[in-house]
C-alpha cells in the first residue's frame, strides 16, 4: 500500500487542530488546547513563519446577525473583531477574491495555504486576491468575555456563515481601498476543508449572490450524531490482515469488558496492557485504540504526515514478537484469548496480541507521566466546569454537542459486524463532555444542519473534492453506497485516489517539489480545481 509523504519518526501525529478531532478525547488531551488567546504551532521545515509574511487585519462584525431568532436571546447589538489575512501579490483587475474559511481552529494555522497551498495556487492561476478568514470564537476572533455555555450561544454555523457573507460585503482591503471588490463587481470564491468544507458548501447555497462559487474539500455536509462509520475507510482500505486482527482482538477485549464485566478478568486485561489503574472500562478501551485512528494523519506532504497507521498495522499483523519485553505477559495473554472466545486461534493471535500491547505501551502507556486516570480519563467534572477565555477546547466540543455530532463509537457498528474499536465506546460515553461541560442531555440537532441538503447537497458552481481513504468520506457526497454523480465544470465531483483528508489543500514551494511530490492524483486534482475556477471567473466576467 502506497504511503505518500510518510515522515521519519514513529508517531509524529498531525495536530488535532488541523482537522475534525478524534472523539472523545481524554482530559489530558483537551487540556493541551488551553490557549493564551492565539497559540501557534511549530513550523516544521517551512523556511519562513507565515505570520511574519502576512499582517493580520480585523473587520468589525456584528455578534448577532439574527435578532428575530430566539435561539440567541438575550440578543446582542455589539460587534467583535473578525480576523483575516490576505495576499494581493497576484491580483489584477477582474481577478477574483479567494477566501479560505478557517474552520475550527485559529486562522493562523491556515496561513501555509496562503503561502504555498491551495489559496496561493488559485490566486496565481486567476490573478486573484487570496484571503484566510478566521471563524468566530477561534483564534482571536472572540466575541465574548468567556466561554460559558450562555456565552457560547452565538457559536453556531449560521452566525459564522453570516459573518462570512458580511465580510465579503463590507471589507476594504488595506492598499486596495479604491478597488471595487464587492460581490456585485468581483467573483468571490470560497474554499474550505473538513468542517469548513461543509461550511463553504452551505455558504454557496445560503448566500449565492455573495459567493459566486465554492470548493468543498473533504466536506462533511451530513451531520451525524453516532458516526460509527468513521472507521469504514480503515476497514475498507486498510491492510486486510491488520483489519481482521484488530477486529478479533477488539472482540476479545469486548467479550471480557462486556461479557465478563465485574470479573477478575477485566483487571487482568488492563494489567496486560500496563493500564491497571485506569478506573473506567471505557476510558481503558479508548486509551488503547489510537493505532486504528492513525489513518486520518496520513498526508502526502512530508511536513504534515504521520505513518502511524501503517506502523500500527505492521505491528498487529506480524507473527513475530516485535517487543521482547512483552514475552513476560504471554501466559496472561493466552488466558485472555481463551476467555475472550478465540482459543481456536490462539497460535495466530498470541503474538499479535503481544505486539498490540507493545505498541500501546510505546505510544501511550510509556508517555504517561502522572496517574493513569490523569492521562487517560474523560471523567473530571472540575475540569469541564472551567469556562474562562483560555478554555478553547470548549469551542469545537460545543459545536459537536449542539449541531454536528460525529461521536465515533464502536457500539453503533451493526451486530453482524466486528468493530475496530470497543463497543464500550458508545454514545453515552462519547456524549459525557456534552453533559458535563455544557449541561446538554439531548443529541445534537443534526437535522437542522442537514436541512441544507446533507448527502444530496448540490448547487451550481459548488465543487466537491474528496479522498478515497478519508475516514470522513462517509459524511460527504462521496460516501460509499451513494449514487455516483457526473462531474461537470459547474458542479465538479472529484475523488482523489489513495488520498485521505483534504489532500488538495496542501502545497509545496517550487524547490520542494519532486517527481513524486505532490503525488500525481493530487497534482491532477489541483490542476482540475484551477481550471474550473478559471472558468467560473470567466463566466462571471462575461456576465458582468
Amino acid at each position: 500500500m502506497v504511503r505518500y509523504g510518510a515522515v521519519a519518526g514513529l508517531l509524529a501525529l498531525v495536530s488535532a487542530v488541523q482537522a475534525i478531532q478524534k472523539h472523545p478525547l481524554p482530559i489530558s488531551e483537551l487540556a493541551k488546547q488551553i490557549t493564551s488567546r492565539d497559540a501557534h504551532g511549530a513550523l516544521s521545515t517551512r523556511d519562513i513563519d507565515p505570520q511574519a509574511l502576512y499582517p493580520e487585519h480585523n473587520l468589525s462584525t456584528p455578534i448577532d446577525h439574527f435578532h428575530n431568532d430566539s435561539t440567541y436571546e438575550p440578543h446582542s447589538s455589539d460587534t467583535f473583531n473578525l480576523r483575516y489575512w490576505f495576499d494581493a501579490q497576484y491580483y489584477k483587475p477582474g481577478g477574483p477574491v479567494i477566501v479560505l474559511a478557517g474552520g475550527e481552529t485559529s486562522g493562523s494555522d491556515r496561513l501555509p495555504y496562503l503561502q504555498k497551498g491551495i489559496v496561493y495556487q488559485l490566486a496565481k492561476a486567476t490573478n486573484g486576491l487570496g484571503v484566510i478568514l478566521e471563524h468566530r470564537y477561534y483564534g482571536k476572533s472572540i466575541p465574548v468575555p468567556d466561554f460559558s455555555t450562555e456565552n457560547l450561544r452565538f457559536l453556531t454555523t449560521d452566525q459564522a456563515l453570516a459573518d462570512t457573507a458580511y465580510f465579503a460585503q463590507n471589507v476594504k482591503f488595506p492598499g486596495l481601498e479604491d478597488v471595487d471588490l464587492s460581490p456585485g463587481k468581483t467573483p468571490w470564491i470560497a474554499y474550505g476543508g473538513s468542517y469548513a468544507g461543509a461550511f463553504v458548501a452551505f455558504l454557496r447555497v445560503l448566500y449565492p449572490d455573495v459567493y459566486y462559487g465554492a470548493i468543498s474539500s473533504s466536506g462533511v455536509p451530513e451531520a451525524i450524531w453516532d458516526y460509527w462509520k468513521y472507521f469504514e475507510a480503515a476497514a475498507t482500505y486498510g491492510p486486510p490482515a491488520c483489519v481482521e486482527t484488530t477486529q478479533k482482538l477488539t472482540h476479545i477485549i469486548d467479550n471480557i469488558l462486556i461479557g465478563k464485566a465485574n470479573s477478575d478478568y477485566v483487571g487482568k486485561l488492563k494489567a496486560a496492557f500496563g493500564l491497571p489503574n485506569v478506573t473506567y472500562d471505557n476510558d481503558f478501551a479508548s486509551a488503547i485504540n489510537g493505532g486504528i485512528y492513525g489513518l486520518q494523519s496520513l498526508n502526502w506532504d512530508p511536513t504534515q504526515s504521520s505513518d502511524s497507521f501503517f506502523v500500527y498495522c505492521s505491528n498487529v499483523s506480524s507473527d513475530s514478537v516485535i517487543y521482547p519485553a512483552t514475552e513476560a505477559r504471554r501466559a496472561s495473554v493466552e488466558e485472555l484469548i481463551k476467555v475472550g472466545g478465540y482459543e481456536d486461534e490462539l497460535d495466530t493471535l498470541a503474538n499479535r496480541f503481544l505486539n498490540y500491547i507493545g505498541y500501546v505501551n510505546l505510544t501511550s502507556v510509556s508517555r504517561c507521566s502522572g496517574s493513569q486516570d490523569e492521562c487517560f480519563s474523560t471523567h473530571d467534572s472540575d475540569f469541564y466546569a472551567q469556562d474562562d477565555i483560555s478554555q478553547s477546547w470548549r469551542l469545537w466540543q460545543y459545536q459537536v454537542c449542539t449541531q454536528w455530532g460525529y461521536l465515533q463509537t464502536g457500539s453503533g457498528v451493526p451486530e453482524d459486524q466486528l468493530p475496530l474499536i470497543s463497543r464500550t465506546i458508545d454514545v453515552d460515553y462519547s456524549a459525557l463532555i456534552c453533559r458535563e461541560a455544557f449541561n446538554l442531555t439531548k443529541p445534537a440537532d443534526v437535522e437542522y444542519i442537514n436541512r441544507l441538503g446533507g448527502y444530496n447537497i448540490s448547487y451550481p458552481r459548488l465543487a466537491f473534492i474528496d479522498g478515497e481513504w478519508d475516514p470522513w468520506r462517509a459524511a460527504g457526497v462521496h460516501a460509499i453506497g451513494l449514487p455516483e454523480r457526473t462531474s461537470t465544470p459547474s458542479e465538479p465531483y472529484i475523488l482523489i485516489a489513495h488520498a485521505v483528508h483534504h489532500w488538495d489543500e496542501n502545497g509545496l514551494f517550487p524547490n520542494e517539489t519532486t517527481p513524486d511530490l505532490p503525488p500525481a492524483p493530487v497534482a491532477d486534482a489541483q490542476k482540475q480545481i484551477a481550471t474550473f475556477v478559471q472558468g467560473w471567473v470567466q463566466e462571471f466576467t462575461g456576465k458582468y
